[in-house]
């Protein structure tokens, strides 16, 4: 029985199908023609690069005459691919230097017509006063002063029976005394007193800080000698203890240490603090310094938001410090010393062994446990220190007559100390970002208009190319469909009309046809299905 083959195809008729060219003819090979999505020419490359405002992409990827890439093009894409590597290049350099996050020091100087006095803390080296010492109180202090712990009267330290002791009454009551220390002071050309002076307590026992109230804090309106805290203290050797052995706590020297701080920062004087002799005037020449600091990622400073440590108005170094010994002894000895923040006891002399033991593993320690950040915002004080000998031989007379002392006494333990600034003015000291985002994007702006002649525009353009030839563009999920029992490549077709008008099929039913599935704005048809052009006269025979 002979087969029947269905053929459908459209013949071109007259003059229309001559005044017509061919698909095939119009728009190449068969191949390329089945396979050309529609809007040809948004996806032209060539006039994209035509129109492109990117340097050097037209001349790259244009044709010559003839039709062909010439060693024009070839030289033009080349250059082009050059200056893509270095602008890459360059910009990479410039994003590894940002993330890098540097930072550069500005100093500058500020001038006022009045300035906060800083405050000024001092201690008498020897914490505690010989002759305030009780029986009792040496017994306690044996293992801090290294005094034998027995009574004036000779007993036996197995025969003392005293109640435990009061470690604040015995630094309050023993230490040495402003009232005995000071005899004169002035500040500005004005007569000052103890009630100037507040009670504090250090590693030194018992001192005292001028000025240490930040809301009454005193203001000088002029710098140099004379015109800031001028101080004449006795140190009061003869109430010195005697050394009978070495400890931890013992002091070789005599004469007082001072420490000039900001009203916000505690005292830190066994670290922080110099010393001034007796038998010398000392100038001390300040200098106010204000630095700034960035917190991360460009720096490491402790922003003010952060939460306070308990105990202080304001973080500072010297307050975490503290905070940090107070929290490792407490761990290790259940007390705190005097000058330690907290509510827990005053460490009796029996624990000074632990508590010794407790600081020194804290010093050992990385920071890890307790880091100490700086505040981003710090004032501090540079000194300069110059001293002259007093009394002179002048001099001492007087002062023995005034104070009821001899001339030997006024040397050994009379000293004047004179705090001022240097002038009215204050450094500054900030740290700022070396290289910031605006940096960033000038550099990286700056190397795509030098090597590649582009803008943010540019970058638009090729996006908005790339999305125009993405949105014509097939779904990739469909590229098989089922035909003869068994899934098969498609053909895609812009529409059923085209689809008819480029090719004929041929098949053994009809109901082939069914085959024909639309995809959106396509056709898809099997690859199997036998296809022809529209030109020929017939559809082949199998």
């Amino acid at each position: 029985m002979p087969i029947q083959f269905v053929c459908k195809v459209k013949f071109a008729e007259g003059d229309e199908a001559k005044a017509t060219p061919s698909k095939q003819d119009s728009t190449g090979p068969l191949d390329e023609r089945l396979g050309q999505p529609r809007g040809g020419g948004v996806s032209d490359l060539a006039a994209f690069a035509s129109s492109s405002s990117l340097h050097g992409l037209a001349h790259a990827l244009g044709t010559s005459r003839s039709g062909r890439v010439g060693m024009r093009q070839t030289l033009w894409a080349l250059a082009l691919l050059m200056s893509l590597a270095l602008f890459f290049y360059q910009a990479s350099r410039s994003a590894v230097a940002y993330l890098e996050h540097p930072h550069l020091a500005a100093l500058g100087e500020e001038s006022r017509r009045e300035l906060t006095f800083p405050a000024v803390t001092l201690c008498n080296v020897n914490r505690f006063r010989f002759s305030a010492l009780t029986d009792a109180d040496i017994y306690h202090l044996a293992n801090l002063t290294g005094l034998p712990p027995k009574s004036r009267g000779g007993h036996r330290p197995g025969e003392l029976q005293y109640p435990p002791p009061d470690m604040l009454d015995i630094f309050q009551r023993t230490g040495h005394q402003l009232e005995d220390m000071l005899k004169s002071c002035n500040f500005s050309g004005q007569n000052c007193s103890v009630h100037d002076f507040s009670v504090v307590y250090t590693r030194y026992g018992k001192c005292y800080t001028f000025n240490g109230n930040k809301t009454s804090a005193k203001r000088t309106r002029q710098g140099g000698m004379g015109n800031g805290l001028e101080l004449m203290l006795d140190i009061q050797q003869d109430e010195y203890l005697p050394i009978w052995r070495e400890t931890n706590e013992t002091t070789l020297e005599a004469g007082i240490r001072v420490q000039i701080h900001s009203q916000d920062e505690p005292p830190y004087i066994h670290q922080l603090g110099f010393g001034v002799s007796p038998g010398f005037q000392t100038f001390v020449s300040c200098q106010e310094q204000r630095l700034s600091y960035l917190p991360q990622p460009w720096g490491n400073c402790r922003a003010s938001s952060e939460p306070v440590i308990p105990g202080y108005d304001t973080y500072s170094v010297s307050a975490c410090r503290l905070h940090c010994e107070s929290i490792q002894v407490q761990r290790e000895c259940n007390c705190r010393m005097i000058h330690m923040p907290g509510k827990a006891d005053i460490c009796t002399p029996a624990k000074v062994k632990c508590v010794d033991r407790a600081l020194a593993l804290l010093q050992k320690d990385t920071g890890d446990s307790c880091p100490c950040e700086t505040p981003c915002n710090v004032t501090r004080y540079g000194k300069e220190l110059s001293m002259v000998k007093i009394p002179s031989k002048g001099s001492a007379r007087y002062l023995s007559r005034k104070y009821h002392k001899t001339e030997e006494y006024i040397r050994d333990n009379f000293l004047i100390l004179d705090i001022f600034f240097e002038a009215l003015n204050y450094e500054t000291i900030e740290q700022k970002k070396a290289y910031d985002i605006a940096g960033l994007l000038g550099d990286i702006g700056g190397q795509m208009g030098l090597f590649i002649g582009a803008s943010i525009l540019t970058i638009l353009e090729i996006l908005d190319y790339i999305y125009e030839v993405q949105s014509i563009i097939p779904a990739p999920q469909k590229k098989h469909m089922w035909y003869r029992g068994r899934l098969q490549p498609v053909r895609l077709y812009p529409s059923l009309t085209e689809l008819t008008s480029v090719c004929c099929f041929c098949s053994r039913t009809f109901s082939d046809y069914n085959t024909w599935c639309s995809l959106g704005e396509y056709i898809m048809q099997p690859l199997e299905m036998p296809v022809v052009p529209t030109n020929l006269d017939c559809c082949p025979s199998y």
